[in-house]
């Protein structure tokens, strides 16, 4: 089976558009839960444009006390900035299951390129070990080139997330290309099982390119936000989110 982690980034934005806490992150979380979802996703930035510090710390409590994976995504490099205490001791505090590094920037809308290993492996050592000194799961977003995966391996990631968001515009836009990109994806993850590295995707997923997607060699996890919260306006949340697991096993 693959796991279905919702990213809850979208309900905090809307939560940000007012004062006060409505909708309520933690509550959101805890209603993808009880419809299926294996686990909860977040990416909190520096700006807090979406999710907070206390968000992560809310949502780690209520993965501990159901006992599913809780993954907390980020720049391993972002330090503190006002009330954000950085990536890493924000980490370390809320001791997820799984910890996705991510090269993105300040200034970025959102992620959209994995690492550069050969440029950030040597820095990212040092920050892998902390983490899984911790017993913190850590996946690398990555690109899929196989001799950036081979360094992931190098440095002592557990996991890759593959980035899938060109995958899904060339689906999205029918692009001749979308055969040769998802062999591209296949080959990336294929390289990757033998290295002995988990294989996770995630970015712009959902139930038109997800049934391609989910035939990918070795696939354990996606992670979903951006189109669960869309379909979701129409759909209801609950039943979104089983929608996406029903299309992840196949149904």
């Amino acid at each position: 089976m693959i796991a279905l982690s919702v990213n809850l980034n979208k309900i905090a934005l809307i939560r940000n558009s007012r004062e006060g806490n409505y909708p309520d992150v933690v509550a959101h979380g805890r209603t993808c839960l009880d419809a299926g979802a294996d686990g909860i996703t977040v990416h909190p930035r520096p700006d807090q444009r979406h999710i907070r510090p206390d968000d992560v710390r809310g949502l780690a409590a209520l993965c501990g006390r159901r006992q599913v994976e809780f993954n907390v995504e980020g720049n391993p490099f972002a330090g503190p900035q006002g009330s954000y205490p950085g990536l890493l001791p924000l980490v370390l505090e809320t001791a997820p299951q799984q910890c996705t590094l991510v090269p993105d920037s300040n200034d970025q809308l959102t992620s959209d390129h994995g690492f550069d290993l050969e440029r950030d492996g040597a820095r990212l050592e040092p920050i892998i070990q902390q983490l899984k000194d911790a017993g913190i799961r850590v996946s690398l977003f990555m690109d899929p080139d196989k001799a950036q995966i081979t360094r992931a391996r190098e440095v002592g990631a557990d996991r890759i997330e593959l980035y899938t968001g060109p995958f899904a515009d060339a689906v999205l836009q029918q692009s001749p290309e979308v055969d040769d990109i998802f062999a591209a994806h296949c080959a990336a993850a294929e390289h990757a099982l033998q290295l002995g590295l988990g294989v996770n995707a995630g970015h712009d997923l959902n139930l038109i390119n997800l049934p391609r997607y989910r035939t990918l060699p070795g696939l354990q996890e996606v992670s979903i936000g951006h189109a669960l919260t869309v379909d979701a306006i129409s759909m209801g949340l609950s039943d979104a989110v089983a929608a996406y697991v029903n299309c992840l096993s196949g149904k």
